[in-house]
C-alpha cells in the first residue's frame, strides 16, 4: 500500500461522523442527566412556591397594619384586599404562586389571609395544603 491510499482511508474515517449507536448513547446520557435534575429540582420548586405564599401573606399583613393605623379598624370581609389597594397600601391585589386569589376574612376584628395551595380548594395535604396567616402567626406553618 502506498501512502496516498493510506491517507485516503484515514480521511474517510475522519469525515464519516458519528454512528447511530454513538448518537443513541449520547441521547440516553442526556436523558438520564435531565431526569436526575428533574427529580432534584421539582420538590425545590414546590417548596419555593410555598415560601413565596408565606412571604406574600406577611406582606399583606404589613399592609393591613398600615390600614389599621390609618383607619382604626381592618377592612371587612366584603371589602377584602381591595380596601388595601384603594388606600394604596398595596399596588394591586396579589395572586398566590398558583395564580389563585388570596382569601381575606375579618374574623371578629382579626384579619385572616389564606392561600388554598396548589389545588385552589380548602383543605389538602402537601402542595395542596392551605397556607394561613393563623398558622404563620402561631408558628405552625405546614411546609412539605
Amino acid at each position: 500500500m502506498d501512502t496516498t491510499t493510506m491517507k485516503k482511508k484515514q480521511q474517510r474515517r475522519r469525515n464519516r461522523g458519528m454512528t447511530l449507536i454513538e448518537i443513541m448513547v449520547v441521547i440516553t446520557i442526556l436523558g438520564l442527566i435531565a431526569a436526575a435534575v428533574g427529580v432534584a429540582v421539582i420538590p425545590q420548586l414546590n417548596q419555593a412556591r410555598r415560601d413565596r405564599a408565606e412571604l406574600d401573606i406577611k406582606n399583606i399583613q404589613n399592609a393591613l397594619k398600615l390600614y389599621y393605623t390609618k383607619k382604626g379598624n381592618y377592612p371587612d370581609t366584603a371589602t377584602g384586599l381591595k380596601g388595601l389597594v384603594d388606600m394604596q397600601a398595596l399596588e394591586q391585589i396579589p395572586k398566590d404562586p398558583w395564580n389563585n386569589d388570596y382569601v381575606y376574612m375579618n374574623e371578629g376584628g382579626k384579619p385572616v389571609i389564606v392561600s388554598y395551595g396548589a389545588d385552589g380548594t380548602s383543605g389538602g395535604e402537601g402542595n395542596d395544603a392551605d397556607i394561613s396567616s393563623k398558622d404563620l402567626n402561631s408558628g405552625n406553618a405546614k411546609s412539605k
